[in-house]
């Protein structure tokens, strides 16, 4: 198979794990020990990494590539982020289970309908998934991907719509109300105990 026209990042390359050649791999698949199921894996520069052996180790998957055969060559790829073709993975999830890479570029629509911008990244800081988007021309905006605030996804129509108001985007309308005594959220006092 030749370098990745679609590439997806499966993976990214240590350090050395021992004099034997063998490397200590972070994946990106939910299951760290099917890498190798994927058939060759791609570099940026479209060297192919066939893997031969793979193992847990903590939270690593230490790997055997083919071809790589003491130390000094496995030092040499630390920091080598793995890729394959988009066409390799499959389209048979559940419904509500999306690929980042094919989020990434969506379109983004409001509760009217109206394109407000775009998703530029997907995030997980710890605390789940949050898309990064591109609204009413700010860059960088955080939307959780909750289904209140992303109630649907069409990746064939190539857009996501949001609710703006679940999302964090607006003020609800009842907080008008609530005149001059409204706050924003967060501690009363700010650095004092809780």
């Amino acid at each position: 198979m030749p370098k990745p026209e679609n590439p997806i990042q499966m993976a990214v390359i240590g350090a050395p794990h021992g004099v034997r050649g063998e490397l200590r791999v972070k994946t990106f698949t939910g299951d760290p020990l099917a890498l190798g199921d994927y058939g060759p894996l791609f570099s940026k520069d479209g060297r192919a990494f066939e893997v031969i052996d793979i193992r847990p180790a903590k939270t690593v998957v230490v790997v055997r590539f083919k071809g790589v055969n003491g130390r000094d060559a496995a030092e040499a790829l630390n920091g080598t982020e793995l890729f394959i073709d988009r066409s390799a993975l499959p389209d048979d999830g559940e419904e509500d289970e999306f690929y980042h890479a094919d989020l990434i570029g969506l379109a983004v629509k409001d509760e009217t309908g109206a394109a407000v911008g775009r998703v530029t990244a997907v995030q997980n800081f710890g605390g789940g998934d949050i898309l990064e988007i591109s609204h009413a021309g700010r860059k960088g905006v955080l939307v959780p991907f909750t289904e209140a605030a992303v109630p649907e996804i069409d990746i064939k129509a190539g857009f996501l719509r949001i609710d703006t108001v679940a999302a964090g985007l607006v003020e609800e309308s009842g907080d008008e109300e609530q005149g001059a005594d409204a706050r924003e959220r967060g501690p009363k006092d700010a650095g004092g105990d809780r």
